[in-house]
């Protein structure tokens, strides 16, 4: 059988290296945790208290403080899977670029389910705009400065790690408040990055959540939402009655918001 000479490992990881660079949404997010990632597992993300801080006056300080465990679980509830075949998988690898432009495609729309289910998280956010009726620059920056105000307030410091994701009519109004443009740097905006504002990443995103009157766009720190997730299964096989080999694969994946106070939401709709 054709499959018998397929390499799994390597398509997983390369769907795997594929997703990583496609998410927009999901770079922006706190995925450094321990555990495996397996369907309906739960991943254990790690924190701590702070330490209570005093005033030394040369006297005995006391008992060390045990300071608490602040550690939360992350569920992993989603599953997703592509299912495709070829007449051929042992051709199709002999094919110069076939088979990596089958799973590139599978690996972005992977991607697309990815960040649409990290947006849903925005309503979970901190704090939300008023729904914005938004039509010039003026509108859009008072828009944007009122969500780093809302940061710079809740403890974020200026030069943090925040990410500003916009849709595309927002950003087309936005655009000449920017600091830095980065419209000609291609990997960047492969990624969605189109430029800087506050010292922060600006983004262009299709996938962000809409209520049926608002986007949802996102000003927030990389430790705001939690993510976790990976191609658990890539499998090859030969499906019954024809005459071609498959390739199927799942992706599982959770993400839970562990800091609302390090998001900002801005609720706008195009007038």
């Amino acid at each position: 059988m054709a499959y018998g000479n397929f390499i799994q490992q390597y398509w997983s990881e390369h769907i795997q290296r594929e997703l990583e660079k496609l998410c927009v949404l999901q770079s922006d997010c706190d995925y450094s945790f321990e555990g495996e990632v397996k369907s309906a597992s739960r991943v254990k993300i790690l924190g701590v208290g702070r330490p209570t801080i005093d005033s030394y006056t040369g006297q005995d300080i006391g008992d060390p403080e045990k300071v608490e465990d602040t550690s939360v679980y992350l569920d992993i509830t989603e599953a997703k899977y592509f299912n495709f075949l070829v007449d051929d998988i042992e051709r199709a690898q002999s094919t110069p670029g076939l088979m990596e432009k089958l799973t590139e495609e599978a690996a972005a729309g992977l991607a697309e389910a990815r960040d649409t289910f990290i947006a849903q998280k925005a309503k979970e956010a901190g704090a939300f705009s008023d729904s914005l009726a938004v039509n010039d620059a003026d509108s859009a920056i008072k828009a944007v400065d009122a969500g780093f105000e809302y940061l710079w307030g809740n403890g974020v410091k200026l030069g943090a790690d925040v990410t500003i994701t916009l849709t595309p009519w927002f950003y087309n109004l936005f655009k000449s408040k920017l600091t830095e443009v980065y419209t000609n740097n291609v990997e960047l905006i492969k990624k969605g990055v189109i430029g800087m504002y506050n010292a922060s990443v600006v983004k262009i995103s299709n996938n962000l959540y809409n209520d049926k009157t608002d986007d949802y766009m996102m000003i927030r720190t990389k430790r705001a939402i939690a993510f976790a997730g990976q191609i658990e299964k890539t499998e090859a096989y030969r499906p019954h009655g024809l005459f071609a080999d498959a390739l199927k694969g799942l992706d599982v994946y959770g993400a839970k918001t562990v800091r609302p106070k390090e998001m900002y939401v801005i609720k706008a709709h195009q007038v």
